[in-house]
């Protein structure tokens, strides 16, 4: 009996701990949607440089200095945005990814393509808010956490073959299926059949900004992008997922244009 307990616990242990983080994460970024404005925006610019804080020390071998450096730097960049023209925006927050690449041994193409990532995502979510408004942040939300959800419960009622073994062991095609219809019917519930393609899209780069952070974090031998949330991981840990989708919603926006809902 002990042992079963035990296997149920090791298989569902990490619920608690992702509902209470969850439900922390989503009133804290409920209001800020909500307001949108400086509000918002001093939000993404804290989450931004704390990823970018976790990446680069993550990746210079702990080194702290220069990992806070590139941090405080990342979060000028984003709030440069507001003042600096739009055609400078891109170089501006390029430039944070080069900047961090100084102190890096190895991986260095690895560490700018993330780094780029990671400003151009998180700007991502700015002009997501400013442009087209709270309901599409708020579906963008929907559909990242309806695809963890539902990958996270598929997965361990179902199981079955892993999706990317060497990447993310955990993950099951089960769970990465059910993301997608998941993250389907929130298009739905949102805007229709025009927002289902867009949607099972987002659900997918979601996905893949999760096996990202955990092929890094592999590569760098590490478990957790740090300790800023107590006894559950770092901000990439929580965020990895969001920047895929607002990484590729923020390209779809800009070359082929958003539907309107």
């Amino acid at each position: 009996m002990t042992g079963t307990a035990d296997k149920k616990a090791g298989k569902w242990g990490d619920l608690p701990a992702r509902l209470g983080s969850a439900l922390v994460m989503l009133l804290v970024g409920g209001v800020a949607i909500w307001h949108g404005g400086i509000l918002f925006h001093e939000l993404v610019v804290l989450i931004c440089a704390g990823m970018i804080w976790e990446l680069t020390r993550m990746m210079n071998g702990g080194e702290m200095r220069h990992a806070v450096f590139v941090a405080v730097l990342a979060g000028a960049a984003m709030l440069s945005t507001h003042f600096i023209p739009g055609r400078a925006i891109a170089p501006v927050l390029a430039a944070v990814a080069l900047a961090g690449m100084g102190q890096i041994k190895k991986d260095r193409l690895i560490y700018v393509a993330y780094a780029v990532g990671l400003m151009f995502a998180s700007y991502g979510l700015i002009v997501l808010r400013d442009v087209r408004g709270a309901y599409w942040l708020v579906w963008l939300v929907s559909v990242v956490v309806a695809t963890d959800v539902a990958g996270y419960f598929a997965g361990r009622l179902i199981g079955g073959p892993k999706f990317w073994v060497k990447v993310s062991p955990k993950k099951t095609w089960a769970g990465t299926i059910a993301g997608w219809i998941a993250a389907g019917a929130v298009g739905i519930a949102f805007g229709g059949t025009a927002l289902i393609v867009i949607s099972v899209l987002t659900s997918f780069a979601s996905q893949m900004g999760d096996a990202a952070e955990s092929a890094l974090k592999r590569r760098a031998g590490i478990k957790d992008s740090s300790n800023l949330i107590p006894g559950h991981g770092g901000l990439l840990d929580r965020f990895d997922a969001m920047m895929g989708a607002a990484l590729l919603v923020l390209l779809l926006g800009a070359f082929l244009g958003l539907p309107a809902t």
